[in-house]
């Protein structure tokens, strides 16, 4: 029939579906034929572990959503009655809360492998962007979360972290006003938290729709960071990375269940586990471990707007990262000094992290400001300078050249093809 898309597939339901909407065609091109490097690390699997998190976090949080009730005389006792009466919805808890802790996780090794194999340069500059905005996305969707329990941390955290915003001259009253709701941390303020929690994951999913979007337009960066240079160096999504990922899929449930249901609190605080109390402040109020880095560095100065800024621009100076590397090299198998300096990064936000989980005195304070000093400094001082200075290692001609040479020698296109196409 005229003006109808004309589908391959044989299967007619299928068929009809896909000539009046050609879902199963877009399906077939970007994820079946599309062409993918051959050199994919287990890295790569964290990106398809992120987007199922995501859809569990969903899936559990929309059951959850049934059985809460947003009010601040009901909030802890809903939570209870979720955790006793209602059907598996001690498991829905559980798994929903330490999918917060596992979600943080899969992202953070996600963008580690980006910062070393250089996946956020030209020409994904963008697609890097899109990421840290779901970073931030995730973080605001996570700390409403950890309020809604309406426990002691939960009540005391979202008093600390709104108070922040006042140190902003001339709004930062206004803005703590609009965040409460009232004058107060109350119940305008957890009903405001939970619509927003509710909704953000839904805004996260969009941006991750553009983020997927990004990168196949640009397509995928790889271990060695050099394009590819002809159809020898790349292979077909599926079968190979369908596999691939399927079999990372399948080790990171094994993880979480062994969390969920052999240390479901281990990642918790015990003052949550106490009804909220504003007459009561609990002796040291500490975030989610996911936070830990970002809030040492809220405290690495005396300063209160200063450090506001500090623990903002933590966030905000990754956006700008793409320009901020000088060096033409991506990925750091070919740059010995930026190899070793991303681990000292790794290692100054571990220290944060443990800063973050201590009180801000002795040397705590110290390892602080020397963790949140170099934090900046490698990427305004230390990666400028390095892309200028650094001689990186030679790069080989294509993806596929250490493959074959690993053979026992170059060999001619001709008599390497047929071998490779076997694996």
């Amino acid at each position: 029939m005229p003006g109808l898309h004309k589908s391959e597939f044989t299967n007619p339901v299928v068929n009809w579906i896909d000539t009046r909407l050609p879902v199963f065609t877009m399906l077939t091109k970007e994820y079946a034929v599309f062409p993918t490097p051959r050199n994919f690390n287990y890295f790569w699997n964290f990106g398809a572990l992120a987007m199922i998190n995501l859809m569990i976090m969903i899936a559990t949080g929309i059951f959850l959503a049934m059985n809460y009730t947003p009010n601040t005389l009901m909030a802890f006792d809903s939570v209870e009655r979720i955790m006793r009466d209602v059907n598996y919805g001690w498991l829905l808890r559980y798994v929903h809360a330490n999918g917060a802790s596992m979600f943080f996780v899969v992202v953070y090794i996600h963008m580690f492998r980006s910062l070393y194999y250089g996946s956020y340069k030209a020409p994904r500059e963008l697609l890097w962007m899109l990421g840290v905005v779901i970073l931030l996305l995730m973080m605001a969707t996570a700390f409403m979360g950890y309020v809604l329990p309406w426990g002691q941390m939960s009540y005391w955290g979202a008093t600390v972290i709104t108070n922040l915003f006042s140190a902003i001259p001339l709004v930062g009253d206004s803005i703590v006003t609009f965040l409460w709701g009232g004058f107060s941390v109350d119940n305008a303020t957890l009903n405001r938290f939970f619509s927003l929690h509710y909704l953000l994951p839904f805004v996260i999913t969009g941006v991750v729709f553009l983020h997927i979007v990004a990168l196949h337009i640009t397509g995928s960066n790889n271990p060695l960071g050099i394009d590819p240079k002809g159809p020898q160096d790349t292979l077909p999504f599926h079968p190979y990375y369908t596999i691939k990922d399927s079999v990372g899929i399948g080790v990171y449930l094994i993880v979480f269940a062994v969390l969920v249901f052999f240390a479901p609190n281990f990642l918790g605080h015990v003052d949550n586990y106490v009804p909220a109390n504003p007459l009561v402040t609990p002796a040291d109020v500490v975030p989610e471990w996911y936070f830990l880095p970002f809030y040492a560095i809220l405290r690495s100065v005396p300063s209160k707007l200063g450090g506001v800024t500090l623990m903002f621009g933590a966030i905000a100076v990754l956006f700008v990262l793409p320009w901020l590397d000088t060096s033409p090299i991506r990925s750091a198998r070919f740059r010995p000094i930026y190899r070793q300096l991303i681990f000292v990064l790794v290692a100054a936000i571990i220290v944060l992290g443990m800063v973050g989980g201590h009180p801000p005195q002795g040397i705590w304070v110290v390892l602080g400001r020397i963790a949140t000093a170099y934090y900046f400094l490698h990427f305004l001082v230390i990666l400028p300078l390095l892309g200028k200075l650094e001689r990186p290692l030679p790069l080989p001609e294509s993806i596929s050249s250490p493959v074959i040479r690993k053979g026992g020698g170059p060999l001619p296109y001709g008599a390497a093809a047929a071998p490779m196409e076997k694996n």
